[in-house]
């Protein structure tokens, strides 16, 4: 058991805070009983379990390896201020770009951590294939985005990459191409016929999608709104533009 906080694992688990070190190492950290579940549960690779030897975990938990820590050495590597005592070291991977995906979210600059992880998580309920998320999108890895995914992210394809790569793949693939924004020629969300193949992009919270993005795309949408709203949140315009596509 690990007891000292100038432990040279607790320093490693540390540096897994910030974004230079998660890449460097390829891994991330998840905390907390419903996310660790998560992420057993699922395809990714558990590097280790860091648990507090005030826990009891499951017993088929036994099967990944499990370092006990005390619990100020756990509260030392806990990014909550109220820590469930359990945290998993998750390894990274990619998606391949060239599997055939015929509903696609692309996410432009969105930089708030909560609304990323509210739209990966609407993005799997409403049957989406795959999430790109842009350049200057806040990084996946990041723990406010991993606890506001609640888990969806290790059940749904997300992709970083440039975003013009993956419209040319919509073009080539002839997937329609929808923008969110206010322009002249923008059709009311509930005029949009839903397809079968579709890809939405969604932009930055304050200056929506890209201007050389929009150029890209075959139409614009918008959400109407009453008069005196002056808008919607990202993660909760994008969970309804979802919704609609999702009746095809």
């Amino acid at each position: 058991m690990i007891e000292s906080k100038q432990n040279p694992r607790v320093k490693y688990w540390k540096k897994l805070h910030k974004k230079k070190y998660r890449e460097e190492e390829q891994c991330f950290l998840v905390e907390g009983w419903h996310l660790v579940e998560e992420a057993i549960h699922s395809d990714w690779q558990i590097q280790e379990l860091i648990i507090s030897n005030q826990v009891d975990y499951p017993s088929e938990w036994e099967s990944e390896k499990i370092q006990l820590v005390s619990e100020n050495v756990l509260d030392e590597i806990a990014q909550t201020e109220a820590s469930q005592g359990v945290i998993a070291v998750v390894q990274q991977h990619e998606i391949e770009h060239n599997q055939d995906f015929n509903r696609l979210l692309l996410i432009d600059q969105v930089q708030d951590p909560g609304n990323v992880g509210t739209i990966i998580r609407s993005a799997l309920a409403f049957g989406v294939d795959v999430v790109v998320l842009g350049k200057g999108t806040v990084d996946l890895f990041n723990d406010k985005v991993i606890r506001s995914t609640q888990g969806a992210f290790f059940h749904l394809p997300v992709v970083r990459a440039d975003l013009n790569d993956w419209i040319h793949h919509c073009q080539a693939k002839n997937i329609k191409i929808y923008g969110t924004a206010l322009d002249q020629s923008a059709q009311a969300l509930p005029n949009v016929t839903p397809l079968e193949k579709f890809a939405v992009i969604v932009g930055n919270e304050g200056d929506g999608v890209q201007p050389k993005v929009l150029e890209q795309v075959d139409e614009t949408l918008y959400i109407p709104i009453a008069k005196a709203s002056e808008s919607l949140n990202v993660g909760i315009a994008t969970s309804i533009v979802l919704y609609h596509f999702s009746f095809n």
